[in-house]
């Protein structure tokens, strides 16, 4: 069994979900699986890929524009592919700030019923007030993205990956 390729897609205002996007590739190649890193907006046809990954910034209690939009717009081809999904969000990862970060894209997901991801994950969210406008610019700077959680997410999502198949020529 060797798997085709993988998309990373992301959708950031501010470049931490990019940034972890990348981190999520770096270990998947690691494993052996060819992977591009994009845009959610800037995705165009899904043929190539075995399989997508993707991640989405949250921002006052929804999941970012593009990456609603590519579910959408990615239906159909996203039912016959492994798909995974991750957000970024919650300032803290306490219990609770995980749980009504999970909510959130739990309702942006319920919304594509006929894509159902392998893997979905919640990791913390970045707050740089300099790249904020007023009144968020305000607001304490943090970064709660936990690095050594995103590797094992992404260790055992390459996992998954590459023990299935690739996609025959029909793309199932």
């Amino acid at each position: 069994m060797t798997p085709g390729r993988v998309l990373i897609a992301y959708a950031s205002k501010h470049g931490s979900t990019r940034e972890v996007a990348e981190r999520v590739a770096e270990v998947l190649c690691s494993a052996g699986l060819a992977v591009d890193v994009l845009p959610a907006g800037d995705v165009g046809l899904l043929r190539e890929y075995d399989a997508v990954v993707l991640g989405g910034a949250l921002y006052t209690g929804r999941l970012h524009k593009d990456a609603r939009s590519f579910l959408a717009r990615h239906r159909e081809p996203l039912s016959v592919r492994t798909l995974a999904v991750f957000a970024l969000g919650p300032k803290t990862m306490n219990a609770a700030d995980v749980a009504a970060s999970r909510a959130q894209l739990d309702r942006a997901l319920k919304k594509t019923p006929d894509v159902e991801p392998v893997s979905v994950a919640i990791f913390g969210g970045v707050i740089d007030p300099a790249k904020l406008g007023f009144p968020f610019n305000r607001m304490a700077a943090s970064d709660a993205r936990d690095w050594t959680a995103i590797e094992a997410w992404a260790g055992e999502l390459a996992g998954r990956l590459a023990a299935r198949p690739a996609l025959d020529a029909s793309g199932r």
